[in-house]
């Protein structure tokens, strides 16, 4: 099968979006199905406000018509509601053409934090833009749950995956600090609520791996806390295996990967009881894998007493096999008798 996915979302950023779409892509290739990525690269772009890093492919609308139409695609999948998802869905619409959606974060939750705008205004445009969708993929129960009461329809689970070869159990000591050491890895934005974690009252010592537009500001606030940069995916895998707790104090993420790459190192975690921690956990013991708490210092505390053995069996339960699968039966190829040439 040709599948072609069209994404906002792509290199240079280093995000839950690129990698999933890049292990999904690398999956599909695995097992035969050629995949073609429409992603902001192949376009004159500009800097998304106040993420430079983010770069938008405004007025692409004539290009990304030829471009699927030029590779064919038996299946179009729109993975971001940005220019090049929205250029891709109204060539989609005006050649009858079906194509899947997916909601990867909480958008509205997000522009919220940042902006100050409406929730109801945000889901107002999302439910407009996904609703041709054949199939709306949610990372997690809770997430299409939530699209369900908001309005949304066809919405159905795409879980994700770890890589478990690179993060893996390791005798590493490259966090050369006092014990227990708390660790967070992701963005260093607002909308990540880290502050939550960095003002904590903790043993040991705290460290922070992620670039972001907040770093600074943090790093002048708390001078006190350990920082690195951007880090290859092999060397965040020793940095996981050498913290003691990974502190993930974000309540708006839809998924949380770092969680599961944290756990496959044998990392146990301490979130707020939110979705993402929720479904990562979903039917993992108590005392196993991580701590889920309103109240973030008691699930540091009590994520020490969870053993790495635990923490790793919990996270193997999770392959990319497994979600590019469930990603593929979600798939609504063409007919073959359809023709691509475009709409009159």
């Amino acid at each position: 099968m040709k599948v072609m996915i069209v994404t906002d979302a792509w290199d240079p950023q280093i995000n839950g979006v690129v990698r999933t779409l890049k292990n999904t892509r690398a999956q599909l290739e695995a097992a035969g199905h050629r995949v073609e990525l429409l992603t902001p690269q192949e376009f004159r772009t500009m800097p998304c406000p106040t993420y430079p890093e983010i770069r938008l492919a405004f007025f692409a609308g004539a290009r990304v018509a030829r471009r699927i139409e030029d590779f064919a695609p038996d299946a179009l999948h729109i993975a971001t509601e940005g220019p090049l998802g929205m250029a891709a869905r109204k060539w989609a619409l005006r050649n009858d053409f079906p194509f899947t959606t997916a909601y990867h974060t909480r958008f509205p939750e997000y522009v919220q934090a940042r902006f100050g705008f409406a929730l109801s205004t945000t889901y107002r445009f999302l439910r407009w833009f996904h609703k041709p969708s054949r199939a709306v993929m949610a990372p997690t129960p809770v997430v299409k749950r939530d699209l369900e009461a908001n309005g949304f329809q066809n919405v159905v689970l795409w879980t994700r995956g770890v890589d478990l070869d690179i993060f893996r159990v390791q005798d590493a000591h490259v966090l050369n600090s006092a014990h227990p050491i708390f660790l967070y890895v992701g963005r260093v934005a607002v909308e990540k609520n880290i502050e939550a974690f960095l003002k904590l009252d903790l043993p040991g010592s705290k460290w922070v791996a992620g670039e972001g537009p907040q770093l600074a500001e943090l790093r002048s606030r708390y001078p006190d806390v350990n920082y690195l940069g951007m880090l290859s995916q092999p060397e965040l895998a020793k940095v996981y295996a050498s913290a003691d707790v990974f502190v993930f104090p974000s309540r708006t993420d839809t998924f949380g990967l770092v969680l599961l790459k944290a756990m496959a190192c044998g990392l146990p975690v301490a979130a707020f009881p939110v979705t993402g921690p929720v479904d990562v956990l979903d039917g993992c013991p108590e005392g196993e894998g991580g701590a889920l708490r309103e109240d973030l210092r008691e699930a540091c505390l009590d994520a020490l007493k969870v053993s790495r053995e635990s923490a790793r069996a919990w996270a193997e339960r999770f392959s990319w096999q497994a979600a590019s699968e469930e990603f593929t039966s979600h798939l609504h190829p063409r007919e073959p008798e359809r023709s691509l040439a475009p709409a009159v």
